[in-house]
């Protein structure tokens, strides 16, 4: 190979390998590296564009019950193990039509599409599961809000995230376990 276009080629690799390594960092700064799910930084962006394309979509706020209990007495282990299946669970109810995240501790938060009440009372059962870890059957359970973006005077991610917010209070007000907005 010419000496002058070996030259010109090893820069250009060069910034090529830094550039994938960049977009892999970016990728991995945007992710949970418990769960897998994406941050809230990533889920914003992810939101964001569903709700612009779906005027249908609904976004939910989970919040587990009792975490901190789960986590002093059966250990972090324990703890991290309801965090990892309520992540999963999240995940797989979203599938293709919608994107779960993780916002930090107990709190994770999702948008699809759309959503009927059976789908939300099906996610809510699903969260409901027992997880059988190390041993031990591991009681879960979660508060769940949520809000159709449709429903608001002014369609915007901020809204709709206040508007669960409330509503996933408003479940916990209720008892907790089984708990939901209704929609």
């Amino acid at each position: 190979m010419d000496p002058q276009i070996a030259a010109g080629i090893v820069p250009l690799l060069g910034w090529a390998v830094h550039g994938g390594i960049l977009t892999r960092r970016l990728a991995t700064a945007r992710r949970d590296p418990l769960t897998g799910l994406h941050t809230r930084t990533g889920w914003t962006a992810r939101a964001e564009h569903l709700i612009r394309r779906h005027p249908t979509a609904a976004v939910l706020l989970v919040d587990l019950d009792h975490f901190k209990t789960l986590n002093d007495t059966l250990g972090h282990a324990a703890g991290d193990a309801a965090l990892i299946a309520t992540a999963d669970r999240l995940r797989t109810w979203c599938g293709h039509n919608g994107t779960a995240g993780r916002l930090g501790g107990d709190e994770f938060v999702a948008v699809v599409r759309a959503m009927a009440a059976a789908e939300l009372d099906a996610l809510t059962a699903t969260l409901h599961q027992p997880l059988h870890h190390d041993g031990t059957c591991l009681p879960l359970a979660a508060s769940v809000g949520a809000c159709r973006v449709a429903e608001l005077p002014v369609p915007s991610l901020t809204d709709a995230l206040a508007a669960a917010d409330a509503a996933m209070y408003a479940a916990k007000g209720r008892g907790r376990r089984g708990s939901r907005t209704s929609l």
